[in-house]
């Protein structure tokens, strides 16, 4: 097939702010975690879905499952639907307060 360009795994976007690696980012509707750190402006590599250890909204507990969404203000993950954009689901428990949460991407693009 001529017109095929990539599977779309991990895609280059330009960098919405200063990233590092495992940071996640969000670009228009486009969700991702950078696959190295990157230059507000410059391109980076994200990786679209998987399983990341990733900071979180701390006085939140988390049951598996729950609907995560991309804060993209405080730059976490977050069970609050309200202004955020929703990247997948908890696949662990996570305690209030806790640091980080456990999250399954879907790589939807909504």
């Amino acid at each position: 097939m001529k017109n095929f360009m990539q599977i779309g795994e991990v895609v280059s976007l330009a960098a919405p702010r200063d990233v590092t690696s495992g940071e996640g980012m969000l670009v228009g509707k486009v969700f991702g975690i950078a696959v190295h750190d990157a230059a507000s402006g410059a391109p980076v590599e994200v990786q679209r879905r998987g399983v990341y250890t990733h900071a979180k909204t701390s006085a939140q507990a988390w049951a598996v499952g729950a609907a995560v969404y991309w804060d993209n203000t405080n730059f976490v993950f977050t069970t609050t639907s309200s202004g955020n954009t929703l990247v997948g689901a908890a696949l662990a428990a996570a305690v209030n307060p806790s640091a980080t949460g456990t999250v399954l991407l879907d790589g939807t693009v909504r």
